[in-house]
């Protein structure tokens, strides 16, 4: 697996690099992606030489969300496999969100449905002027219940209803003012920019950092219990196997609007 869905690589100051690598579908995840992607996290935890996490995407993209194959195979399967697969997503977010290292994503190009849940559960997002972003699951049937918790935490409610509700794509200048990404740094000086930030990691005390991220997710009620996690993966599940859950990804698979689609009068 991680030969070919995603790279995983550690330079000796103990910064990790996890490079989502499935360009030619702009690094969308399947379930046995999350699974793994889990682990590895979960392996990173463990890991006292690791001080930092920073996640990519290979090639255009950053990460454009669900595969659309997976969401057919799951149309076609029952309430156990469907429910198992909202499961790893919710896990998958939370793992993520709840990894006592800090966690940097650079973005760039599409970041859209799970790819801004790793924006939101990260510590600090950086991007390139060129990233288009979209909670676009409302567009295509489902809903976006695996990253909703994380997305409130990061971008407020506000914000959070506005682009889950309307599923509207918006750009970097808009994902810096809600607070989805931290800074928009050239392409040019990315690598500059991260080895700034990073510098400034490796320059802090590691069990003060696990200590100060998870002292304010757990004071701020932001640590997903198992009961939640379970909600939401039901919630998550239930949606997307309903008469618009089935349609949506028909549509999209096929390239045409969905038939709840209605143009604006002229």
């Amino acid at each position: 697996m991680s030969a070919d869905r995603y790279l995983l690589t550690a330079d000796d100051r103990g910064v990790a690099t996890l490079t989502l690598n499935r360009p030619e579908v702009a690094n969308a995840y399947d379930e046995e992606l999350l699974r793994a992607l889990t682990a590895a996290f979960q392996g990173l935890a463990d890991d006292a030489t690791v001080r930092a996490l920073v996640i990519r995407g290979a090639g255009r993209h950053f990460q454009a969300g669900a595969d659309i194959n997976w969401l057919n195979r799951l149309s076609r399967q029952g309430p156990e496999e469907n429910y198992a697969a909202s499961g790893a997503t919710v896990r998958f977010s939370k793992v993520l969100n709840e990894l006592a290292k800090p966690t940097i994503a650079v973005v760039q190009g599409a970041c859209f449905g799970g790819g801004c849940g790793i924006a939101c559960c990260v510590d600090m997002a950086l991007a390139t002027p060129d990233a288009i972003f979209g909670i676009s699951e409302v567009r295509h049937g489902i809903a976006p219940t695996p990253i909703s918790t994380h997305m409130v935490n990061a971008i407020g409610i506000r914000q959070a209803r506005r682009y889950a509700l309307t599923g509207e794509r918006f750009g970097a200048d808009e994902a810096l003012r809600i607070g989805l990404v931290h800074e928009i740094v050239p392409e040019q000086r990315m690598e500059a920019r991260l080895a700034e930030v990073l510098d400034a990691i490796i320059l802090s005390a590691p069990g003060a950092i696990a200590r100060t991220k998870l002292s304010m997710l757990g004071a701020n009620g932001m640590l997903l219990d198992e009961r939640e996690a379970e909600l939401l993966a039901h919630e998550g599940w239930m949606q997307r196997q309903s008469p618009e859950g089935r349609e949506g990804t028909s549509a999209f698979r096929e390239k045409r609007r969905p038939n709840w689609y209605r143009p604006t009068p002229t």
